[in-house]
């Protein structure tokens, strides 16, 4: 099951229906030979994010997504915060869509519990190209 719920600020990035988010996430899920588990899609502010950022990883700066990984297996599952300050920043920063800008840590969140990583430059090139293919996925999404 995917829900998407609030921490301390309301979805208002995404405007359009939550279906298609949970179809888009579950083909991903699939198409990376997972299958759905519990996965929580938490929207919150910078503040907040930062928050968890200190007490769960010891990082003292902003980001736009943290992803905890409960997978078991094949059966993926997670909560995924993802900050929408700094997703309206971010998409001033390159120039894109807030929606689009969302879509892209949502699914970069996704991938993460799919076992990919981007510590390394190589990790984040694959990251990057994932995200790509997988945004292109998504109907009627507006990059600008």
């Amino acid at each position: 099951m995917i829900e998407f719920t609030t921490a301390d600020k309301p979805f208002g990035l995404y405007k359009g229906d939550f279906n298609l988010l949970v179809n888009w996430i579950t083909n991903t899920i699939e198409v990376e030979n997972g299958k759905v588990g519990e996965i929580n899609v938490i929207n919150c502010s910078d503040d907040y994010l930062l928050d968890i950022n200190k007490e769960h990883l010891n990082h003292h700066y902003y980001t736009d997504v943290i992803t905890f990984d409960y997978v078991v297996g094949e059966i993926i599952s997670g909560d995924i915060f993802v900050s929408e300050d700094r997703i309206i920043d971010n998409a001033q920063e390159f120039d894109t869509s807030s929606e689009h800008e969302f879509l892209r840590v949502v699914i970069h969140g996704v991938l993460h519990l799919c076992g990919y990583g981007d510590h390394t430059e190589e990790e984040q090139k694959i990251m990057s190209e994932k995200e790509d293919e997988y945004l292109k996925k998504f109907p009627n999404v507006t990059k600008i």
